[in-house]
């Protein structure tokens, strides 16, 4: 795939999140008309044709799991291989764009990587990455137990959300998507101890490489299941993130058209909800 100066990426694993992948899309193009990669696996392929309506939208086959959860994670790691874009704009499929965010395209002329740290910033106070949380002040210790499965994190590490990451092309950041990769392995290896999600790998591999790093304020990675954990946001919200349920009105309205009331009325007939996905209930397997 030839190279293209920037772009937006973002990940399709299943059906159940093909509503919220559309509604991205839809935002998006309010605000841009860059180029979409989605990386795409197990989507039938009669609904393409509805991603593909966005225009400049580029379908490209992903790492596949039987797991669609595992398959997203796995995805993820594989973001500076895939992407073809000299600077990349990755965000989760369930972000709605509030506002154009050029500026983060502009901000990767000085910086390789730019993220958000998560709404539990501290690695010492990560426990959400944890299966094992019983008496944990007493008995664990969250960062022992994530150095003890081969993440190499300090005291001084931080979580960042993984679901906005931006990137250029350089030497630095496939070492980064590497390790991103190799520690991510590691928590597949133990999920008797590790919930299987990847921030605890990408902190690590932050920690191991060190990049050019900027650290972009909350308003470019708002969660709104996680409202009450903010402090001090001063500047209007440009990246909301949020699973379709919790989706806001104001976050409606700006997808909103003839197109996608139909689209809607169309997807709560004959597509699941994200929330009835049966790998995301199986804490075996999450």
């Amino acid at each position: 795939m030839q190279s293209k100066e920037k772009g937006f990426v973002t990940i399709l694993t299943g059906v159940y999140a093909f509503q919220d992948c559309i509604h991205f899309l839809s935002s998006v193009r309010k605000f841009h008309q860059d180029p979409i990669l989605i990386l795409i696996d197990r989507v039938p392929k009669f609904l393409t044709p509805l991603l593909q309506g966005f225009g400049n939208v580029i379908l490209k086959e992903s790492p596949a799991d039987e797991n669609p959860v595992l398959a997203a994670r796995k995805a993820k790691v594989a973001l500076y291989n895939e992407s073809p874009f000299e600077k990349t704009i990755f965000m989760d499929n369930d972000i709605c764009l509030l506002s154009n965010i050029d500026e983060v395209f502009s901000y990767l002329d000085k910086f390789d990587l730019l993220v958000t740290k998560d709404v539990r910033p501290f690695i010492t106070d990560a426990s959400n990455l944890l299966r094992v949380k019983q008496d944990l002040e007493t008995k664990y210790d969250v960062l022992p137990v994530l150095q003890s499965v081969g993440l190499l994190l300090t005291e001084g590490s931080v979580q960042y959300n993984s679901g906005m990451i931006a990137f250029r092309k350089k030497y630095n950041n496939k070492i980064l998507f590497d390790k991103y990769k190799e520690y991510l392995e590691l928590i597949i290896k133990n999920q008797d101890i590790l919930l299987l999600r990847d921030q605890g790998a990408f902190a690590a591999a932050i920690e191991f490489v060190k990049p050019s790093l900027k650290v972009l304020p909350p308003n470019y990675n708002y969660l709104t299941m996680y409202k009450d954990f903010y402090e001090g946001i001063y500047e209007p919200i440009k990246v909301l993130h949020c699973t379709y349920i919790h989706r806001p009105q104001y976050a409606k309205n700006i997808t909103k058209s003839i197109y996608m009331r139909v689209f809607d009325r169309l997807a709560k007939l004959f597509l699941p909800s994200r929330n009835k996905n049966p790998w995301r209930r199986k804490k075996a397997n999450y």
